[in-house]
């Protein structure tokens, strides 16, 4: 039964107390499926009543344990609409100190694992949009998608977004819910994460030339991994984001001591600009791997590409930026500040289907640490904000 009424924080409270830890990244978690039932019937409840019977569509995508929600309400005009996003799953709290699901409010403080990433802007996108609608019927879509697993294989919004695209509903413009503390987010870097295998040829130690060692191609390669690091960080800057970056994240090589080694296979993390695509960053990593492996005669190597996730911007006078900023300076009372971000977020799936997007959140801390809270003012000045958002872009 829900009975959580148009308050983010009660919501809020409400969802921190249901376990919604990703089983990708803690096998055996509880996954999304009790938070998703939880959302459907809330919006049931505060939603439905606001709009002509049957107006609320309500559909799930994805595998039955691990659904994302998809809700809508069309619009009675011919205005672009939006999309609001927000995921539902945690990482784990196994280290998390107290009662990782109290959703208890401390000094102005809420409670609780994923109260700041990001069940806060769920709550105030749930909020938001109930008040949104009980103003009046909007001119264009409403869409919201409660998805899973952004914190592990964004396949919920990767989903979600399929479904959309493949029934025609994208909204134009759309708004992706991360911590941000109520800045707007315009700009983050991408990422791919690449194994190295270096080969060479096994010989006993104590006649290395009779052997190639794939350990001396893995130092040539950490030298040239270096390299580009002090490259990308003295090169071309962008305003929000700074420059890119590589590292190795993890090596292993060699069988035992006496040995020389065969093998070695390192995985490298590269952290791209928007000027920068992931093909782009997987060629250069290539020819420094045949630089590496030159250095090296009889040594082999192979590149694999595990992961490639694109960077994001949005141009800062987008109607869906501009829009969001007047609302949360009014809501917040302060001008509305710019940010870029280091990590990755779903936002550029979201532009990447053709939907202009901008990415917002609530004011807290200790997101994926020992102890998470959501600032209360800020929730609730990001719910006023959305709604009032919500309104525009739907007229």
């Amino acid at each position: 039964m829900v009975d959580a009424p148009l308050d983010p924080i009660t919501v809020l409270s409400a969802l921190v107390r249901i376990d919604s830890v990703n089983p990708d990244l803690v096998p055996g978690a509880a996954g999304e499926r009790a938070i998703v039932d939880y959302c459907a019937e809330w919006l049931r409840t505060h939603l439905a009543p606001l709009v002509p019977s049957g107006q609320l569509e309500l559909e799930e995508v994805g595998a039955r344990d691990r659904p994302s929600l998809i809700a809508r309400v069309r619009g009675q005009g011919a205005a672009p609409g939006v999309m609001l996003n927000a995921h539902l799953d945690t990482v784990g709290v196994e280290s998390y100190v107290g009662d990782p699901f109290s959703g208890i409010v401390r000094e102005g403080r809420l409670f609780g694992r994923g109260a700041f990433d990001t069940k806060s802007g769920a709550a105030a996108a749930l909020v938001a949009s109930a008040r949104a609608l009980a103003h009046g019927p909007l001119d264009g879509d409403w869409v919201l998608t409660l998805v899973a697993d952004e914190e592990f294989g964004s396949t919920g919004t990767r989903a979600a977004l399929e479904h959309l695209a493949a029934c025609d509903l994208l909204p134009a413009r759309g708004v992706v819910l991360e911590p941000s503390a109520l800045e707007l987010t315009v700009a983050h870097r991408g990422f791919a994460w690449f194994d190295v295998e270096l080969r060479g040829l096994a010989a006993h130690g104590s006649m290395p030339g009779q052997g190639v060692d794939a350990i001396l191609a893995a130092r040539a390669l950490l030298r040239e991994l270096d390299e580009l690091d002090a490259l990308l960080g003295r090169g071309a800057q962008h305003p929000l984001l700074g420059g890119g970056a590589a590292r190795v994240s993890t090596i292993s090589g060699g069988t035992d001591a006496a040995t020389v080694a065969d093998r070695c296979v390192l995985t490298v993390e590269r952290r791209m600009l928007p000027s920068e695509s992931v093909a782009e960053a997987e060629a250069d990593l290539r020819v420094r791997v045949e630089r590496a492996l030159a250095t090296v005669p009889g040594s082999t190597g192979e590149v694999r590409r595990l992961v490639g996730r694109e960077a994001f911007e949005v141009d800062g006078k987008s109607r869906v930026v501009t829009t969001l900023a007047r609302h949360l300076a009014s809501a917040a009372s302060v001008a509305t500040r710019y940010r870029g971000e280091p990590f990755w977020t779903d936002a550029r799936l979201v532009q990447e289907a053709g939907v202009e997007c901008v990415v917002v959140g609530a004011d807290g801390g200790g997101a994926h640490a020992d102890e998470e809270w959501a600032d209360v003012r800020s929730v609730e000045a990001l719910t006023l904000a959305l709604e009032g958002a919500i309104r525009e872009l739907c007229s």
